[in-house]
């Protein structure tokens, strides 16, 4: 497609008004054909010419790249903004502002749409998190940190019971979930400009694994087990996978982190979010250890 574009094009990118050129071919049927494309593959196509620029701006092509409940991810995104201001957005704009990290529940929770192809993730802080004992500095303490979404993660320095809860209730798209935590051995900082990682506190995580279970409210239950390794990294500990079959009804998720063999101490982990991804995404930069189903 590449060579029959470039040779029907003009001196501004622009095609020209030939008899088969790009230019000729009717608005309805590139946005036809768009419509198998990624978003990415679209945005490229409108550089074409003037018509596939009018094509990858029509709703329907756009609309086919959303969420079947996208309105209400539209709704919670706007944080209160009247109706007319979403009204008058068309669907192209819908698409790239669900595609931007869109804080809720008092900025403890964001959800997007991969710009990709539009797949739906969350991530919950750890102050959207019950864990026991955070409010005595003996054992939990927040600590600012740039290496996170939500600047601060919660570090535990020792513990006999090591337990992290949350829930959340939400209209989500239809489709299969995985849901992760996202942990880091060690306390991490900056020297002399330079990511150094303490150690200092790191012991109990080898003698006994921790346990992952995951619920939600139409019965799906899923429990697993890991050891925490990889001092120095951050890394996405599968928690377990849910599927949403309507988008139209909310499903409530539970899930939860434990340690809590009181024969040890355990410590120097810090707890930085839960993240929830479709399943088989890939997030960059990410490690996955392998955890064992029961």
């Amino acid at each position: 497609m590449g060579a029959g574009a470039s040779s029907v094009m003009g001196r501004e990118g622009e095609a020209e008004d030939h008899e088969t050129g790009l230019g000729n071919l009717p608005e309805s049927c590139v946005a036809a054909v768009l419509l198998y494309l990624d978003p990415p593959e679209i945005c490229r196509a409108a550089h074409l010419s003037r018509t596939f620029r009018g094509a990858a701006s029509a709703d329907f092509v756009w609309e086919a790249k959303l969420p079947e409940n996208y309105m209400y991810l539209v709704e919670l995104a706007s944080g209160g903004k009247s109706p007319g201001e979403r009204d008058r957005l068309c669907l192209k704009e819908v698409y790239a502002r669900l595609c931007r990290p869109n804080p809720f529940d008092g900025g403890n929770k964001e959800f997007w749409l991969d710009k990709s192809w539009g797949g739906f993730c969350m991530s919950i802080s750890s102050k959207a998190l019950l864990i026991t004992g955070i409010d005595d500095r003996r054992y939990w303490n927040y600590i600012p940190t740039e290496e996170s979404r939500f600047y601060t993660v919660a570090y535990l320095q020792h513990t006999w019971w090591f337990e992290v809860d949350g829930e959340i209730d939400f209209y989500f798209p239809a489709g299969t979930y995985s849901l992760f935590f996202r942990l880091h051995l060690g306390r991490a900082s900056k020297r002399l400009g330079r990511r150094i990682c303490s150690s200092e506190h790191i012991h109990g995580w080898d003698i006994k694994p921790v346990q992952f279970q995951l619920s939600t409210s139409d019965g799906q239950n899923t429990i697993s087990h890991c050891y925490l390794d990889e001092p120095g990294r951050w890394i996405l500990y599968h928690a377990g996978v849910f599927v949403v079959e309507n988008s139209n009804i909310s499903t409530k998720i539970q899930f939860s982190l434990t340690q809590i063999d009181c024969t040890h101490t355990k410590g120097g982990v810090c707890v930085d979010s839960v993240l929830i991804y479709p399943k088989g995404f890939i997030p960059k930069r990410s490690l996955f250890p392998t955890c064992k189903s029961v």
